[in-house]
């Protein structure tokens, strides 16, 4: 006779507390996104100066305006860094049944433990703080900066993960995971027409200058790139939410369709910073949706 299998069994308010955790690691990280671009739209990022982890040699730097926003910023990381540095450690406390009765069979009441997911986003994180001090120290070169942003949104869609994975859940189609890729490639390369200052090398919406395909420079090309890919992601994820008629999949179109009116006011209105600010608030808040829709 085959003896039962055992594992840690864990609670239910134990699942929920970690589960909370990491919502709130996840809250943290898509408001340290918004506050990201604060400091790039306002022009902040040396408020700090070259230094790292202090902020103009001094734990307490004097703050004006650039150096409250850039000081801010690496408060909001430093939190995110404790929740998600606590998340992980949570996890493995769960995972070797500490605080919980051991040896209890498999049956219908056992809770399963949490899986490596939290593990991944410690990771990230490690590569996220690299990349800001890096950032830092380069004096901002625009590929360290799509980089960190790059991290931050996979962070972001991990944390989720893992306060939404349960056992048994069904796998993202892939249908779900091309959504998921095309948003991914279109915030880059949002990243990429911000910080290369090709952000109004394109008057006009939805034409480039009024022209399909433009005929000036790369930062055209760079900018137009992103808008149709933003346009492709509009046009395939209201085909997906038609075609599966889940309710995710209408929330990805409800965020998109919000995302594409608030560029185009960017556009029309010479990009106030309001609006830019607006653009990533709505952006990172389409990859969450995105994410959610799959999961």
């Amino acid at each position: 006779m085959v003896a039962p299998t055992t594992r840690p069994y864990i609670s239910a308010p134990m699942t929920r507390r970690f589960t909370r955790l990491a919502w709130t690691a996840a809250t943290f990280t898509y408001l340290l996104v918004i506050l990201g671009a604060i400091v790039r739209i306002t022009g902040s990022g040396l408020g700090c100066g070259e230094h790292w982890p202090l902020c103009n040699g001094k734990l307490l730097p004097p703050l004006d305006l650039p150096t409250m926003i850039e000081y801010g910023h690496r408060l909001a990381a430093a939190a995110v860094s404790g929740l998600v540095t606590a998340l992980a450690a949570y996890a493995w406390w769960l995972r070797q049944g500490a605080g919980s009765p051991k040896g209890v069979p498999d049956g219908p009441g056992e809770r399963f433990s949490p899986d490596r997911t939290a593990y991944v986003a410690l990771g990230l994180l490690v590569v996220q703080v690299l990349l800001g001090a890096v950032t830092v120290k380069l004096s901002l070169p625009p590929w360290t900066v799509i980089l960190h942003l790059g991290t931050a949104m996979l962070l972001l869609a991990t944390l989720m993960v893992a306060a939404k994975l349960t056992p048994g859940a069904a796998r993202p189609t892939r249908a779900g995971l091309l959504a998921l890729g095309l948003g991914f490639v279109t915030v880059l390369f949002g990243a990429l027409t911000a910080n290369l200052g090709a952000a109004s090398a394109c008057l006009g919406f939805p034409l480039c200058n009024g022209q399909v395909v433009p005929a000036g420079n790369y930062l055209q090309h760079i900018h137009w790139v992103h808008r149709l890919l933003a346009y492709t992601l509009f046009g395939y994820v209201w085909w997906w939410a038609l075609r599966s008629k889940k309710r995710g999949a209408w929330y990805a179109v409800a965020l998109v369709t919000v995302q594409v009116a608030v560029a185009a006011a960017m556009v029309l209105l010479a990009l106030p910073p309001l609006l830019q600010a607006a653009h990533v608030a709505v952006g990172a808040a389409v990859w969450g949706g995105l994410v959610l829709a799959i999961l």
